[in-house]
């Protein structure tokens, strides 16, 4: 569904060169679902906008359902639909004239149009608000229908910018409900970008994590966590020295584990969590030296982030960069 080589994106302002996007190879399979995961600035939105046609790659190629994004560019948006960040519909139109006028736009029969509006309406739980002014529905509904939008021409593959941002913990959750399903009735292909990591781990099948404008991880939300990421355990003592002595023997028993100190708390890393704290806890036992308590946490894609790069996806995805500025 998605080839790319070498994708490149360059923008020059009046103060730098931007290298937003560095030499991306992708490949996603019809029917997969694959997030995209990076700090602001990485070069995700500008991927994207390059998949669908709106950015002109600086070098490298993309092929998209079938079709090369900058000699058959028609072909691709006819296969695609593509939800931005921002609403998609005018704020003094009704949802459903916004969803028949993007089915015209694309083609369709008025028969045909109002049909497959009738369909999304229903299948994304539009009904009681799709004849109302679209300023006037919540910001879920108006996610929904966005993408109702999206899908109106039944895509084969559908982009999602950040689907979720914004929306409370309700509705995020039933939008991500409402992907799945939608996935399920039709196959969908779909790419996505967030920076919601539980997000990312529940719905995806693969993660690709992209930083500096390259690819630096692209696995099963899984398999990043077993291969960049240990399960975390925290022992805890009653005095910080206890912690400071304890450290030392504990790295020598865990193999290839990391660890610190914090305060009256030993934290290390290590895979295999419960096992490894089993043995552990054993060991000091037998030595005498007693934890107070003890905690075992399973590796998050943060996690995995951090180990990547050096810094978490929460905190990167705050400060505004040079992706942003050039941009806008």
């Amino acid at each position: 569904m998605i080839h790319t080589s070498a994708l490149t994106k360059h923008f020059v302002t009046r103060r730098r060169a931007v290298e937003a996007v560095r030499g991306v190879d992708l490949h996603v399979e019809a029917g997969e679902m694959v997030a995209l995961l990076g700090p602001n600035g990485a070069g995700k939105s500008t991927t994207l906008r390059m998949l669908t046609t709106l950015l002109a790659p600086t070098s490298g190629s993309a092929v998209v359902a079938g079709f090369d994004v900058r000699t058959r560019p028609r072909e691709v948006r006819a296969r695609i639909g593509y939800v931005g960040q921002g609403n998609g519909a005018g704020r003094t139109q009704r949802g459903r004239d916004e969803l028949l006028s993007q089915g015209r736009a694309y083609g369709m029969s008025g028969a045909a149009a109002r049909a497959r509006a009738d369909e999304l309406v229903s299948s994304l739980d539009l009904e009681g608000v799709a004849d109302q002014v679209t300023s006037s529905l919540s910001g879920g509904q108006r996610r929904r229908l966005d993408i109702a939008m999206g899908l109106m021409h039944a895509p084969e593959l559908l982009f999602l910018d950040e689907p979720s941002t914004g929306l409370d913990p309700q509705n995020r959750a039933n939008l991500q409900e409402h992907i799945r399903r939608l996935r399920e009735e039709h196959g969908t292909t779909v790419v996505m970008t967030t920076h919601y990591l539980d997000e990312a781990d529940q719905m995806a099948e693969r993660v690709v994590v992209i930083d500096h404008g390259s690819v630096i991880a692209d696995a099963s939300p899984e398999q990043l966590k077993a291969e960049h990421a240990g399960d975390r355990i925290t022992l805890s003592f009653d005095r910080a020295e206890e912690a400071a002595a304890a450290l030392p023997r504990l790295l020598g028993l865990a193999a290839g584990a990391r660890g610190e100190r914090i305060g009256e708390c030993v934290v290390l890393e290590a895979d295999g969590g419960s096992r490894s704290a089993a043995k552990l806890l054993r060991v000091l036992d037998e030595e005498g030296v007693q934890p107070v308590g003890v905690e075992i946490a399973r590796p998050t894609l943060d996690d995995v982030f951090l180990n990547l790069t050096g810094r978490s996806l929460r905190d990167a995805a705050a400060a505004p960069t040079a992706e942003q500025e050039t941009v806008a």
